[in-house]
């Protein structure tokens, strides 16, 4: 018999991480993705999940959409309460006391997964390798990142265990273009031997052995010198000499002109602009016409030819092997300055009034033995935030929320609290307090003893600013008392921060009225887009169902309603500028908005035609985020609504309705002479549906969808009848016309469709899409014609499973360490010591590399019919982003079992979301590759033994020590059996094995 309490642990769980909803078909998944198991319906006395899941009204709220799919949520119940206890208590100018308990349970969105920034030193550890009893010791640090992609000019490894093998192919452009960056700063040449360490040194990675051989024949990037010493092996390197003509003596790349025309000062001048604006990397195929649009002028030919001509002011990075034209450009990071010492600071005192740098000179005179740490930001993308109050949104005061911050603040209050009690050994009031200095005080209207400092002094009054909660307060004289030394340790926890995209309006009365009452006295979400003494943040309130971006809905509060399109029966001249797959219509309704907004848009491309400068360059995207894109060859309104990485993006032409995937570099902000008239306008795009269909929308056939389209789009002359206004899914039922009679509904396009064929062929949709057909593979490709002819709909167990090896164009294998290596992974799935996923580290950025590409390639194709095969490799979409899968399965209800090739998930998605993997997408070898741990005995895994082994290894970075490989004929089908080291500590290596070693004998012993 099952454990129903272990079991509804597990759901509530899964259903904590998917607060949005999990569909009843996907739960299964979920479950099993968490416990390694189905969710035991049967042993517990159901026939289906559906009558399980109703006696856990605790557990899991279950309600249908809108297009009749079952999803579950989680229940609001006591159990999950306690988490919010973490909440530091909060205070007010007016009155002390509790938050509003909003944030219960901190969610990451799911489509833009943490940017990590921490430091990870590892040490050595013993290892037998060769002749060897230890490993050497390593010890640097850097970024982690994992969809934010280029934060570095190169992938970052965590140990220096594996070297490339000899002989092996390499990059030359990108080793000479560093080769050419250590020379300048080793200007009076060096010896070869010290270059290998040097380079790897700088960029983390290990010098290529036939880089090395082919240095002599570099004379563009360097001169090589023979030393008269009697070891003739040692070699001389300096700086190439004027006269050396350039040469390039590697087959895998193209040799360089043999005198390219040197980059002009003003060139270099403008090109090192554009690096500056997009310091996450800029790809080298978007200068021509980023450079064109910004200056005005063509970018010189021979500049791609030569991207070395660049290494005096850039890094060049070449993230796809195989093709050495895709290129990312890094502006070079100047040595030297402190200007990122204080990149994690977060100081309180980080305001420029008169009044407060009065008080610090004051208190660094009182305190000149007791200083106070300053404060630093949580080295977490997303740390949770109490938010105290804004008079300006440039400097909203607020704490952070967690270990080391509020909880490290409680325990100081209780302390302080037991300290200065009323007891009659308690300190006595300080008699003379001065303006600046740190004091303790005994709060107003609570018995609690707070830090705080001193503003002013009156008669017999202080004001006081408590540092701690953010908000001051005049009390007696009486309740101001001598701080003690041991209470400065804790830095001050009140801190500032700036809100993203509300700049221009920090001191809006509208804004700030909508932050108040949005966010003041919550806990909130922050996604930190810059750290520095004041950080700029973009909240989130993801209490709700759908979480809510706190910096957009403050700058709706700029609009005008009275720009809207005014609510009314018909209306003539409208114009349809978008029709979605699902069967959505976006209308352009006549207003005085809509007028304007033409107006606007004329006057920014005659602005932008006659500016020079790189002015208007987004440097920084962020969800939420109002800025302009090219619609139709003229500039138009987006929003952002999701990042795939620092390069590539999800649009939404506010205006038309449409969406779509773009780089940065294709966004231009708004100019600030038009800026607050463009945020007055509400977005003009009416989301409407078509009225009195018998097919809901969702269910539309891509027939009736361009049958639609043909008959709507690019006429300006509709009109439209409205049915009904529904205010929950903010849409508008109509009938729609393509002229101006509306008062006969039988001329409607909802009558025309109603009466047609074009529904009348989605039950056979599914049908025809999954079934394994002869022919060209749509989504085998690469290898033609052939498979069976079968007509299979479903798989059963008994099949044996075809390799498409034969069959298939499949990239490379993954490169692993022979056994007893090391390798630096990324565990991106564990279910249990017996199962789990790995991703090599220094590959990863590969793997952003590519799914951005994917993102943008097939977001932009249409949807075509597509004969899917079991065990064959497909793209497909899984929610927000593109991924290489493996198809397991097709269901008889459309859906699709696919396995993730890169991340090893398992996922069913709707077969009208694979689309056919082409050859540019199966050039890097599949990034995941399933494991177990060595060290343990194999067994039958406790579900507390997995959740403890999943909470060390899942989403973290750490060192596998392979101890064996299982080679296979399918990449997918490959095993490793590896020791895990978490090397993050400063203390010690954590074994994993040891962990669960230990666990499964304490489970023993209690049995």
């Amino acid at each position: 018999m099952a454990d129903v309490e272990l079991v509804k642990k597990m759901l509530r769980a899964v259903l904590q991480a998917n607060k949005g909803g999990v569909s009843l078909s996907r739960l299964q998944s979920e479950y099993k993705e968490l416990t390694g198991d189905q969710i035991p319906h049967k042993q517990m006395g159901h026939n289906n999940l559906d009558a399980l899941l109703e006696t856990m009204p605790s557990v899991v709220r279950m309600e249908r959409n809108r297009s009749g799919e079952m999803m579950c949520f989680p229940s609001l119940a006591n159990e999950t309460t306690h988490i919010a206890k973490v909440v530091a208590r909060q205070r007010s100018s007016k009155k002390t006391g509790r938050p509003h308990l909003v944030n219960t349970q901190m969610r990451v969105k799911p489509a833009a997964p943490l940017v990590l920034n921490e430091q990870l030193n590892l040490k050595s550890r013993r290892q037998r390798c060769g002749s060897n009893n230890y490993m050497p010791m390593f010890n640097f640090s850097f970024p982690f990142f994992f969809t934010v992609c280029f934060n570095l000019p190169a992938p970052m490894n965590l140990n220096e265990s594996l070297s490339p093998g000899k002989g092996k192919p390499y990059n030359p452009q990108q080793v000479q273009s560093r080769i050419k960056e250590v020379l300048g700063k080793y200007s009076n040449g060096f010896w070869v031997s010290k270059l290998p360490q040097i380079y790897r040194e700088l960029y983390k990675q290990d010098l290529p052995t036939e880089a090395i051989k082919d240095l002599e024949t570099w004379t563009h990037i360097c001169t090589v010198e023979k030393t008269c010493s009697s070891n003739p092996s040692e070699l001389l390197l300096y700086p190439a000499k004027d006269k050396a003509s350039p040469t390039l003596s590697s087959s895998s790349s193209p040799s360089p002109p043999s005198s390219p025309t040197p980059l002009s000062p003003d060139l270099k001048v403008k090109l090192e602009e554009l690096l500056i604006k997009y310091s996450n990397g800029l790809w080298a195929h978007a200068l021509p016409k980023l450079f064109q649009d910004t200056y005005k002028t063509k970018l010189p030919g021979h500049v791609l030819e030569n991207l070395h001509l660049l290494s005096d002011f850039c890094t060049i990075d070449y993230p796809m092997p195989d093709n050495p034209k895709r290129a990312i450009l890094y502006r070079r990071s100047s040595s030297g300055g402190g200007a990122g010492e204080d990149e994690n600071c977060n100081r309180r005192d980080s305001t420029t009034s008169e009044e407060e740098l009065k008080l610090r000179q004051e208190l660094g005179r009182r305190l000149s033995n007791h200083a106070v740490p300053s404060l630093q930001i949580p080295k977490e993308e997303y740390p949770s935030v109490l938010v105290v109050e804004a008079t300006n949104t440039n400097g909203v005061i607020l704490r952070y929320i967690g270990e080391g911050y509020s909880q490290a603040q409680e325990s100081m209050e209780d302390e302080m609290r037991e300290f200065y009690g009323l007891n009659q050994s308690s300190p006595t009031p300080l008699s003379a307090p001065l303006s600046g200095q740190l004091v303790a005080v005994r709060a107003e209207e609570e018995e609690e003893i707070l830090r705080a400092q001193v503003c002013e002094v009156l008669a017999d009054k202080v004001k006081v600013y408590y540092v701690d909660h953010g908000f001051s307060e005049v009390i007696s004289k009486a309740k101001v008392f001598d701080l003690q030394e041991k209470f400065f340790k804790l830095p001050f926890q009140a801190t500032k921060c700036k809100l993203a995209g509300l700049e221009p309006f920090c001191q809006d009365p509208g804004v700030l009225k909508k932050f108040e009452t949005m966010a003041s006295g919550r806990i909130l979400l922050a996604e930190i887009l810059e750290r520095g003494q004041i950080p700029l943040v973009v909240l989130y309130d993801t209490s709700q169902d759908d979480d809510v971006n706190i910096n957009a809905a403050c700058m709706k509060a700029l609009q005008d309603k009275t720009l809207a399109s005014p609510l009314q029966v018909a209306y003539m001249n409208v114009t349809v500028s978008s029709v979605c797959s699902d069967g959505t219509v976006y209308c352009q309704l006549p207003s005085r908005g809509l007028a304007k907004l033409n107006e606007i848009l004329e006057k920014i491309e005659t602005y932008f035609h006659s500016q020079v400068t790189s002015e208007f360059l987004v440097s920084r995207p962020f969800c939420g985020k109002r800025c302009l894109a090219r619609y139709k060859s003229k500039w138009s309104r987006v929003e952002i609504t999701n990042l795939h990485g620092s390069r590539v993006l999800d649009i939404l032409f506010i205006d038309v309705g449409v969406q779509a995937s773009v780089e940065v570099f294709e966004l231009r902000e708004i100019p600030p002479p038009f800026l607050r008239d463009l945020m007055a306008i509400p977005p003009q795009a009416v989301k409407c549906c078509l009225a009195d269909l018998a097919v809901s929308v969702g269910s539309w056939t891509p027939e009736a969808v361009q049958w639609l389209r043909e008959k709507v789009l690019n006429i300006t002359d509709c009109s439209m009848k409205v049915a009904k206004v529904d205010d929950a899914k903010r849409c508008i039922y109509v009938h729609l016309f393509t002229d101006k009679n509306f008062h006969d509904p039988a001329r409607s396009l909802n009558h025309q469709m109603a009466q047609s064929d074009l529904f009348k062929t989605q039950p056979d949709v599914f049908l025809t899409s999954h079934r394994s057909l002869s022919g060209p593979r749509g989504g085998g490709g690469g290898g033609g014609g052939g498979g069976g002819r079968g007509n299979t709909t479903t798989s059963t167990p008994s099949e044996t499973p075809s390799s498409p090896s034969s069959s298939l164009n499949l990239p490379p294998l993954l490169e692993l360490s022979p056994p007893g290596g090391n390798m630096d992974v990324y565990v991106s799935v564990a279910c249990h010591p017996g199962h789990f996923v790995l991703q090599p580290w220094r590959d990863m950025y590969k793997l952003v590399v590519l799914m951005g590409e994917m993102i943008l390639y097939y977001n932009k194709t249409e949807e075509k019919p597509l004969n899917i095969e079991k065990n064959q490799i497909y793209a497909a979409k899984v929610e927000n982003s593109w991924h290489r899968v493996l198809v397991k399965g097709v269901l008889t209800n459309g859906l699709v079992s696919v396995y993730e090739l890169d991340y090893g998930k398992h996922e069913l998605v709707s077969c009208t979301q694979l689309r056919p993997l082409i050859k540019e997408f199966r050039q890097l070898p599949f990034q995941g590759i399933t494991a177990q741990l060595a060290g343990v005995k194999p067994r039958q895994w406790s579900e507390e033994a997995s959740i403890v082994f999943r909470n060390h290894v899942e989403k973290k970075p750490l060192v596998a020590q392979l101890e064996a490989i299982q080679e296979a004929t399918n990449p997918w089908d490959r095993k490793l059996t590896v020791f895990l080291v978490d090397t993050s500590q400063e203390e010690r290596d954590i074994w994993v094995h040891d962990i669960m070693a230990e666990f499964a004998d304490e489970l023993t012993n209690e049995l």
